[in-house]
C-alpha cells in the first residue's frame, strides 16, 4: 500500500490561515479523515485491499484492489453494491458522530459540541451530492451501473455531476459576496478540478 501526499494542501493551509479560518479547517480535516477511514474499514470488511492512501486538501483519498478469484466468483452487480456501501460508509461515520453528540449534548447541557456537529454535517452531506468522484457520485454510478449497465452509468454520472456543479458554483457564488466565506469557493474549485482529471 502506498501513501501520498498532495502538495495542495500547503496551498490549503495557506488560503485558510489568510482568511482567519484556519481552526474550522483543521476540524473538518480531522473529521474528513475520520471519514476515510470509515471507508477504508467497509473496504476491509467486504475484502478490498486498500492500494493507495493520499493525503488531499479536502481529507484522505483511499483506492481500493479486489483479488481476480474473488471477481471470478462474485457477479459484478454484486461488486457494484459493494462498492456503493463503500462509499456509503464515509457519510454515515459522519451522521453517527452528529447522532452521538446531540446524545452527549442532552445529557450534559454545558458541552459545546455544535463546531463538531456543524464540520459533520457539512462532510456528511456535502459528499453525498451526486458529483463524481464524491461519495454521492461514487454510488450513483454504481446504482446506475446496475440497472443501465456500464457505459450508460459512466454518461449519466458525467452529465449529472455537470449539473450539479454548475448549480454549486452558482450558490458558492452567492456566499461569496454575501457571507464573505471563500471556503466554500475554494473547495467547489478544487472539487471541479479533480473532476476533470477523474
Amino acid at each position: 500500500m502506498h501513501i501520498k501526499v498532495d502538495l495542495k494542501i500547503f496551498l490549503f493551509l495557506l488560503l485558510f490561515l489568510i482568511t482567519s479560518q484556519i481552526e474550522m479547517y483543521i476540524l473538518l480535516m480531522v473529521f474528513a479523515i475520520i471519514h476515510e477511514l470509515g471507508h477504508l474499514l467497509a473496504g476491509i470488511l467486504l475484502k478490498f485491499k486498500p492500494q493507495e492512501i493520499k493525503i488531499i486538501p479536502i481529507g484522505l483519498q483511499i483506492s481500493f484492489t479486489i483479488d481476480e478469484d474473488e471477481i471470478e466468483k462474485t457477479k459484478y452487480n454484486t461488486l457494484a453494491i459493494k462498492r456503493a456501501i463503500i462509499a456509503l460508509a464515509g457519510p454515515i461515520i459522519n451522521f453517527v458522530i452528529i447522532a452521538i453528540c446531540i446524545g452527549l449534548m442532552a445529557v450534559n447541557t454545558e458541552l459545546q459540541l455544535a463546531n463538531i456537529i456543524y464540520a459533520n454535517f457539512l462532510i456528511g452531506t456535502f459528499n453525498l451530492l451526486p458529483i463524481y468522484p464524491l461519495d454521492g457520485g461514487r454510488i450513483l454510478k454504481e446504482l446506475l451501473h446496475i440497472f443501465l449497465g456500464l457505459k450508460k452509468s459512466y454518461t449519466y454520472t458525467k452529465k449529472i455531476t455537470k449539473i450539479v456543479l454548475i448549480l454549486i458554483t452558482a450558490i458558492s457564488s452567492i456566499a461569496i459576496l454575501y457571507l464573505q466565506n471563500i471556503s466554500l469557493v475554494i473547495i467547489v474549485a478544487y472539487i471541479w478540478v479533480i473532476w476533470l482529471k477523474s
